[in-house]
């Protein structure tokens, strides 16, 4: 019972995630599309709209070619497909674990629908001296690093069991 009320809550949770990516962007195309950037904490922290049509960091900026957004539709869906086979597998994993699940696909969904719809993903925060990034963005890597702290206290621990045996 307590798994099924934790699935439940961890789909809620991701879909929650996703509209939460999508409304900071219709919020932040509509509001600062126009006007230019809005400085929150200056010379750090900017709220700045722009339209990403390329990779994370800009990867494939490089290389030109027709196709490029079918290309990175392609790619984000592969992904997106991956991870959740990923979280599927884990599924009777910890809750750390499940969380962190659910932040990738949701970080990964929200960029995906982007991608589908619009043909390009908005980012709209800007720390300077850092590539401009969303909501989504922050939910990726904190569920890649929360995804890390998991699975190396989990090798670290099957190691302390080894060397017990």
């Amino acid at each position: 019972m307590a798994r099924r009320a934790l699935s439940w809550f961890l789909l809620l949770f991701t879909l929650a995630l996703v509209g939460c990516d999508h409304a900071t962007k219709v919020a932040a195309q509509s509001a600062l599309d126009r006007r230019g950037p809005v400085a929150l904490l200056p010379g750090l922290l900017d709220l700045h709209y722009a339209e990403n049509r390329d990779t994370a960091f800009s990867l494939l900026r490089a290389l030109p070619f027709a196709g490029k957004a079918a290309f990175l539709v392609t790619v984000s869906l592969i992904g997106l497909l991956a991870v959740s086979l990923a979280w599927w597998r884990r599924r009777r994993a910890s809750t750390v674990e499940q969380i962190a699940y659910a932040l990738l696909v949701a970080g990964a969904l929200g960029n995906v629908l982007d991608r589908v719809l619009r043909g390009y993903v908005i980012d709209f925060i800007e720390i300077h001296r850092w590539p401009i990034f969303n909501v989504a963005d922050v939910a990726i890597v904190a569920g890649a690093v929360l995804l890390a702290v998991v699975t190396l206290g989990r090798a670290r621990g099957e190691r302390l069991e080894e060397g017990r045996g």
